[in-house]
């Protein structure tokens, strides 16, 4: 006890210490939690931009999956390509038109080559962090039209398409709606792309397909449709998943804030839709064509990703699988009507899974939003028609979609019309008989193979 009462002088010397610490620590903690706010919105957002580039190997493998052998090697040179110039288009040219100073409403002015970005600054510190998480979603954009256009594309055509539209196509249609261009002046609601991404992909696949024409051998003279299967459907299936994992990183990453709790229901909506879709799709490929096809389910899948990525943010669980049921069905139907009715050859389903669920679930959200959920994430209290909110919110939704319909189909078909009369767009009879894997890339992708006789 002794012992104890000699140190107590000793023992108040540091009460000063230890008070003038935890004073500090209090003083400081606003500043440290904001700036822990900082570093957690910073590292979210750079690791989801990590999710949704891995769906670019995603896209590579349904594309892959979906086509035939001999054009294996093309399929992932292109979605190699695509990115790699795409990304460099984007940060010269795509990321200002994007993101810049508003002229008009209409397109960027400033930011090119990242040049409003300053690494001395946390401010010009996160735009480098934003400008991958947006560069991805580009490389996205573009990534899409390859499925389109698949297996009778020249390569040198496909290059100078990549370089376009991530510099200047999708950019623009992205300053419209997340630029603070006039649709989002108009209240024009896309969270993560259904328009501003799968749309824009979608649009110009169509262009692409149409200008193109069907591969040999797709159609007979009587106008009836040859099926041409894919030669791996486990690597196809092995794609969806991929990307199925990457959105979720797509759209929950929207927020760009790993503190906007809303992140979990945007997950729960965004996996929900996918799951209704592919049930869907099965269930509808089963009754048309007798089998439970597994191409189309999981086109289905795909659908139901691509139709919520508007509404993510701003409908119910439920809503979300009503949304991807919806976009179940129409994935097999339009997949059907455009290569049997338009005659227009999509090799893997882009333009119905990306374009036609893309508009499709950007309507949906003038029907669906429900304000409790828009409020939580941040997009507003904004209800659809099925909420008591009218028509006017489906009616901007509209008005978006065929805008951004009108730019991307109209300067895509310029663009392949000018690269056609130019570099040349499609590849010979004889190129695709053999495969562009041999002809335009000198090699195949299942080399060792052949059978030979000494006969």
């Amino acid at each position: 006890m002794l012992k104890i009462l000699q140190k107590i002088p000793k023992l108040m010397f540091f009460v000063p210490l230890a008070m003038l610490t935890l004073s500090t620590y209090a003083f400081a903690d606003e500043p440290t939690a904001a700036s822990n706010a900082i570093a957690i919105d910073t590292v979210w957002t750079l690791v989801a931009a990590f999710l949704v580039f891995f769906m670019q190997p995603g896209f590579a493998m349904v594309e892959v999956g979906f086509t035939r052998a001999k054009n294996a090697s093309n399929i992932l040179m292109k979605n190699l390509m695509d990115f790699c110039i795409g990304s460099i288009a984007f940060w010269v040219i795509g990321f200002g038109l994007m993101f810049g100073a508003s002229a008009l409403g209409l397109f960027g002015t400033n930011g090119f080559f990242l040049s409003t970005a300053n690494p001395s600054t946390a401010d010009g510190l996160w735009q480098f962090a934003y400008w991958i998480f947006q560069a991805v979603f580009a490389a996205t954009a573009a990534t899409i039209v390859s499925g389109a256009v698949a297996e009778r594309t020249k390569f040198p055509a496909y290059l100078v398409y990549s370089v376009f539209i991530c510099a200047i196509i999708y950019p623009i249609v992205g300053h419209w709606i997340w630029g603070g261009g006039w649709l989002a002046a108009k209240g024009f609601l896309d969270f993560a792309g259904s328009t501003v991404v799968h749309s824009v992909g979608g649009w110009a696949g169509l262009a692409g397909a149409m200008l193109l024409g069907p591969r040999l051998g797709k159609y007979n003279k009587d106008k009836s449709s040859n099926a041409i299967p894919g030669h791996n459907i486990p690597l196809a299936a092995l794609g969806v998943f991929i990307l199925w994992f990457g959105w979720f990183g797509f759209n929950a990453g929207s927020t760009t804030s790993g503190t906007n709790l809303s992140i979990a229901t945007i997950c729960v909506t965004t996996s929900l839709a996918a799951s209704a879709g592919a049930i869907m799709a099965m269930f509808t490929a089963w009754k048309r064509f007798g089998k439970p096809d597994t191409s189309m389910a999981l086109n289905g899948a795909l659908a139901g990703l691509v139709a919520i990525t508007a509404g993510c943010a701003n409908v119910s669980p439920l809503s979300a699988i009503i949304i991807g049921a919806i976009a179940g069905v129409l994935v097999v139907v339009s997949v059907e009507f455009i290569d049997k009715v338009l005659h227009i050859d999509d090799p893997v389903g882009a333009i119905s899974v990306h374009g036609v669920c893309g508009i499709f679930g950007t309507l949906a959200v003038g029907l669906f939003a429900q304000a409790a959920y828009g409020e939580s994430s941040g997009m507003g209290a904004i209800n659809g028609f099925f909420f008591g909110g009218g028509l006017s919110q489906f009616f901007t939704q509209l008005i978006g979609v065929l805008s951004v319909g009108a730019w991307v189909f109209g300067s895509s078909l310029l663009l392949f019309y000018i690269i056609k009369k130019t570099v040349g767009l499609r590849a010979s009879d004889e190129e695709q008989l053999k495969g562009l894997d041999i002809t335009e890339h000198g090699m195949e992708s299942y080399a060792g193979f052949q059978i030979f006789t000494t006969e």
